[in-house]
């Protein structure tokens, strides 16, 4: 009885052993997937910004090249090459806005939009609420 006693030790503590090897390394290839993980992502999200400050870049070009294209020398150089015959306008053709423009075209739109009710008599609406008399 003696021998079996000492065999079933050894064999719990070999199966214990084979277990804790088994879940170490499971942990162990985890850890290792996750940071292989992180570093796609981290890799991922480096080239999401170098895309974006180049996306950023090309625009603030773009943006440049705009403007210079619509100042006022370029567009007298423009109208001279092209022979268009443009002239700056004069002051009785220039109307001067002192309000503030969007709420003009605000307003502006609002007038035409409801331009169609204008035989339509409007009446108030009084909600009674239960205890109004």
């Amino acid at each position: 009885m003696n021998k079996t006693d000492t065999h079933a030790f050894v064999n719990q503590l070999l199966v214990y052993t084979l277990v804790m090897i088994c879940f170490s390394g499971s942990v162990g290839l985890g850890t290792v997937w996750l940071r292989h993980q992180i570093s796609l992502t981290a890799n991922r999200s480096k080239m999401i910004e170098a895309r974006i400050a180049d996306v950023e870049r090309n625009w603030a070009e773009k943006k440049a090249a705009v403007e210079t294209a619509q100042g006022p020398d370029m567009l007298k150089q423009r109208n001279t090459e092209w022979h268009l015959g443009l002239v700056a306008p004069k002051e009785p053709q220039v109307n001067r806005v002192s309000l503030d423009p969007a709420r003009l075209l605000v307003g502006k739109n609002q007038r035409e939009t409801f331009a169609g009710l204008a035989g339509v008599e409007l009446k108030p609406v009084r909600f009674r609420l239960p205890g109004d008399r």
